[in-house]
């Protein structure tokens, strides 16, 4: 018969609601996987020039709409090798469209290797390096190598991914950063002022929240002068995003702080001399703490999304600027994907970000939740 294991009382009330909700998030097998693979992708995008073979621009004019190479260990004679590698490509002619394809070349291998010298580039835009964290030892002008495939213009599709992750990683989290203290604020100042103040926000938000989401995203970004820089555009397309996901963040901390601002250990402070900044700094925020950060983890996804689909629309983030959506863009023709189906890879990126942000988030609630 089992035996159940009970755990002393005394224990839970040494610990903390922090280390609560630490424990309970732990305990949440599927958001903990799910961070990792958050981690990796903002590794990824912090050290982008170092994991990526070649910049963003490095091209090979013999190789366009390359096919991904496999990696493999074992050759087509069955020889084994510890070192994995891929083999070059050669034209062929397609027999029933007359196309030019390309195909393995068994004769021509091209071994992979760790920590090879490449390109140079500057890490965190500081230092000097042309370490990269792996690749084949050849120039770009004669060979390259194409794990994901290349594109019109023979650009490895696998570095332009890894240089997107920071475009579209970074303007979530800027972007629900802005929203949730523009959701906050205005909250916050609804709900403590009440009144005529409490009355024109709350119409505000109604009127937003009115509008479907797209065609406003379209018209604000369409909005924006065509004369301006890249950085210009990246931060300008970050406000647009925080300007129309700020509402629902401003009417739950209305709610929350409407609920906490009645609680008896609030009232007691104020009775005792109180002043509204007090009871807002020390109770109000961090009773509400929790939701904060659930709402980070939920808030990010959609405007991960938001961003890929203005500019997979082409009124978002445009070229020279690398990012999911942007790289989207080439598969918007049917004719395109039919053919060159790896040009929809970097769609799998944005599911798999959105994906581990939602499991995050619901790890996050679930912990925060006390009658969980």
């Amino acid at each position: 018969m089992a035996t159940i294991q009970v755990v002393p009382e005394k224990e839970f009330q040494s610990l903390s609601q922090w280390q609560l909700m630490k424990r309970r998030f732990f305990q949440h097998k599927l958001a903990v996987a799910a961070m990792v693979v958050l981690i990796l992708f903002y590794a990824t995008a912090i050290f982008c020039e170092f994991i990526a073979p070649y910049k963003t621009t490095t091209r090979n004019s013999r190789y366009l709409y390359a096919p991904p190479q496999r990696i493999r260990f074992i050759d087509n004679e069955g020889n084994f090798s510890l070192r994995p590698f891929v083999y070059g490509y050669k034209k062929e002619r397609d027999p029933v469209t007359w196309q030019e394809v390309y195909t393995p070349d068994p004769d021509l291998k091209l071994p992979i290797y760790f920590f090879v010298k490449g390109e140079p580039y500057r890490l965190f835009g500081l230092f000097d390096c042309d370490i990269h964290l792996f690749g084949i030892d050849r120039s770009p002008s004669e060979q390259m190598l194409f794990l994901l495939g290349s594109d019109e213009l023979g650009r490895d599709l696998f570095s332009r991914v890894v240089y997107g992750t920071r475009i579209s990683l970074s303007i979530g989290l800027i972007g629900v950063f802005l929203s949730l203290a523009l959701g906050l604020i205005l909250g916050g100042i609804s709900a403590i002022f009440g009144g005529a103040v409490d009355f024109v926000i709350q119409r505000i938000i109604e009127i937003i929240l009115s509008i479907p989401q797209i065609p406003l995203w379209m018209a604000l970004s369409a909005a924006l002068p065509a004369s301006w820089s890249p950085l210009q555009i990246y931060f300008a397309i970050t406000v647009v995003l925080s300007l129309v996901t700020w509402t629902n963040v401003a009417r739950i901390a209305r709610g929350k702080f409407l609920s906490i601002k009645e609680s008896d250990f609030v009232s007691a402070a104020r009775s005792m001399g109180a002043s509204e900044w007090w009871n807002i700094t020390r109770h109000l925020i961090p009773n509400f703490m929790s939701y904060i950060l659930v709402q980070i983890t939920l808030g990010i996804p959609g405007m991960i999304l938001g961003e890929t689909s203005l500019s997979f629309l082409g009124v978002g983030l445009r070229a020279p600027i690398v990012s999911w959506g942007v790289l989207l863009q080439q598969a918007q023709k049917m004719q395109v994907v039919a053919m060159r189906p790896w040009l929809l890879l970097p769609a799998a990126f944005v599911v798999l970000a959105v994906l581990s942000f939602n499991f995050v988030g619901d790890g996050l609630r679930d912990a925060a939740d006390p009658h969980s």
